[in-house]
């Protein structure tokens, strides 16, 4: 029997992990890097051990520091979540030679499936080799690991030399393997996979279907299970396909197995992820079941019962980002103010690995939660889960909590339009400006009235002849006291202010009253209602002209590390519009910063190696011309 786990992860899935672990009476081990030390899930363990270093491949990618520290803590199994070194079967022969317990499958059929080249000439299929015109368009991808990192969509020959580099590079800092190869890309597809799940004692269970269509970079968004609208005939072909990769590689363990569904109808092989999913609670939800606790089970020799349970309701997941979905999805760092998201509601499950008061950091996936619904039937099922993020207090970094609720309320996702491309098509209305932030900001302001001593409801004494002033991202609030108690508010016909609070203020909108609660961190207010959250800051009574940027000015549109800058590109060279010029990692990601417009470049701050903070000065691209150029130098 398994008495100690240390999970080689962090963030929400150790959380997750160490939930079962602790159901099951099993003592947790937490790894960690330096930034890390005071995270979630080292909060939560019962042990941790020190990963001396940040990036990845200082900690959490160095496997035989892993192996270490689950001896030294006196673990003896190793779950290795998803991502980092879930799918490495070196990693699993380590821990293995250790003679420690890995959860999971055997390191043979790790080294069959987890490497995506190998899997496919398994399933009788072969990457691209010489890629034509007549191939394009075409996928380039990492051999390891997935969560969309090391992915390139590729259309033109002219840049697949710089894709392939690009994929490579970002597979190696994120799994510690830059193999990529080539695949035909079926535009506008479905992703569907299905869950499987086998012992040592030859059973092997296929677990449903999950349709992952909603993805951004390649990286999914919402889940859900089962896939809707799938014929029958197929769905039963999906998992005997997925039944059939298992045996042949003697699999073990929990696992996954991702198909793309064309217009068509046909079903294309992508992969088979040798380890837990992100997504795997929607399958949990539906037959009932703890894939975790199975796969502990499984790995201390239990038995599978020949069938799995029968499957009931509908289940769908939010990930919830702290990105922002309009600026190009860039990823955003900060400290986690507030973070609420009402998972105590009826069928609603959250797994995060932060909590209010961490900081997001630059060095790992922006992930904050996990928000997971289930209900008898899908609409249902994806009302409840609009329903809580709409009431999430989430205060900080801007998120995609609005894209997510959005997204969910999209008649195409109500009627199962899914497919890859579907914030390609709606992104521009998904990421609209919510409505309601004039009321917003007033709400804001009566709130910062209040809490300098403004009281509500009783007779001032002292009136103010003018009105006073704030502005909030461009909406100006003018409002006074009334003798009555409440305020006036010249500004905003047919608003009423019923009630006001430093921290809650009631509006009365043409007979309707609303409630908006208001939180204040440093120049940033919050401000939560049931139709929706604003993030506002009030404008400075007088402008900073020395903080400016000069025009042609290239910031660092994230924190992060500069990885690279493009060959030929140095103080002085020409370039041209959207010419790449520097690379930044960001949370595992690499993000290219081009050029604005041709002309020339007149500063370059940015050096391999360099860490950055948003807003940092990268480079400098002025149109000067080339005479004037000649004539300067």
């Amino acid at each position: 029997m398994i008495a100690s786990v240390l999970v080689a992860n962090r963030g929400e899935i150790a959380c997750r992990v160490f939930r079962t672990c602790r159901d099951l009476g099993i003592a947790t081990v937490a790894v960690h890097s330096d930034p890390d030390a005071s995270a979630l899930h080292v909060r939560e363990a019962d042990a941790a051990v020190r990963l001396p270093g940040a990036a990845p491949a200082e900690t959490y990618l160095r496997g035989d520091l892993i192996v270490k520290a689950a001896l030294a803590a006196g673990a003896d199994a190793v779950h290795p979540g998803y991502g980092f070194l879930s799918e490495n079967a070196d990693f699993a022969r380590a821990v293995l030679d250790a003679g420690l317990i890995w959860v999971g499958p055997r390191p043979e059929a790790i080294e069959a499936m987890a490497s995506k080249t190998r899997a496919k000439e398994l399933m009788g299929l072969a990457p691209l080799t010489d890629v034509t015109e007549a191939d394009l368009p075409v996928l380039v991808k990492a051999a390891a690991g997935g969560g969309g990192r090391g992915v390139r969509v590729v259309r033109s020959l002219a840049v697949l030399p710089g894709a392939l580099e690009a994929a490579s590079s970002e597979a190696a800092s994120a799994f510690g393997d830059g193999e990529v190869f080539v695949e035909p890309y079926v535009e506008d597809g479905r992703h569907v996979e299905v869950q499987i799940l086998a012992d040592t004692h030859g059973t092997v269970w296929a677990l449903g279907t999950r349709d992952c269509s909603l993805q951004r970079r390649h990286q999914k968004v919402i889940e859900e299970s089962p896939a809707p609208g799938l014929p029958q005939g197929l769905v039963d072909a999906l998992h005997t396909q997925a039944v059939r990769a298992a045996r042949a590689v003697g699999y073990t363990g929990a696992g996954t197995v991702e198909f793309l569904v064309g217009a068509d109808g046909r079903a294309h092989f992508l992969e088979m992820n040798t380890r837990l999913q992100v997504e795997h609670p929607v399958t949990e939800a539906v037959f009932g079941i703890d894939l975790v606790a199975l796969q502990l089970a499984v790995a201390e020799g239990a038995a599978l019962p020949p069938d799995p349970p029968p499957a009931a309701g509908h289940a769908v997941e939010a990930r919830l980002y702290a990105e922002d979905p309009a600026s190009g999805w860039t990823p955003q760092t900060g400290v986690l103010h507030a973070f609420d998201v009402p998972g105590r509601a009826p069928g609603i499950r959250v797994d995060s690995g932060y909590a209010a008061g961490d900081t997001i950091g630059v060095h790992y996936d922006p992930m904050l939660a996990k928000v997971v619904a289930w209900a008898p039937t899908r609409a249902e099922a994806v009302r409840r889960l609009a329903h809580a993020l709409r009431r999430a207090r989430v205060h900080g970094p801007v998120t995609n909590r609005d894209l997510l609720v959005r997204s969910l309320e999209h008649p195409d996702f109500a009627a199962a339009r899914l497919d890859t491309g579907f914030y390609d098509r709606h992104l521009g209305a998904l990421t609209a400006p919510a409505p309601g932030e004039a009321h917003a900001a007033v709400a804001a302001a009566l709130a910062d009235a209040a809490a300098r001593g403004g009281r509500f409801g009783g007779a001032w004494r002292n009136l103010a002849s003018q009105d006073q002033i704030k502005t909030y991202n461009g909406h100006e609030v003018r409002y006074r006291p009334a003798r009555d108690g409440g305020y006036v508010l010249p500004g905003s016909p047919g608003v009423r202010a019923v009630e006001a609070t430093p921290s809650r203020v009631r509006l009365e909108t043409d007979g309707v009253v609303r409630a908006y609660d208001v939180g204040v961190h440093g120049d940033t207010v919050y401000v939560d209602s049931p139709a929706g959250a604003h993030i506002l800051t009030a404008a400075p009574r007088f402008t900073d002209r020395a903080g400016r940027a000069e025009p042609g000015s290239l910031l660092a549109p994230m924190p992060g590390t500069v990885v690279r800058v493009g060959d030929g590109v140095h103080e002085g060279a020409r370039v041209v519009q959207g010419q790449p010029l520097v690379w930044l990692e960001a949370m595992k990601m690499e993000h290219r910063i081009v050029a604005p417009a041709s002309g020339t470049l007149t500063a370059l701050h940015a050096r391999p190696g360099r860490q950055v903070e948003v807003g940092a000065l990268l480079a400098v691209v002025q149109d000067i011309p080339e005479a004037q150029e000649d004539i300067a130098s």
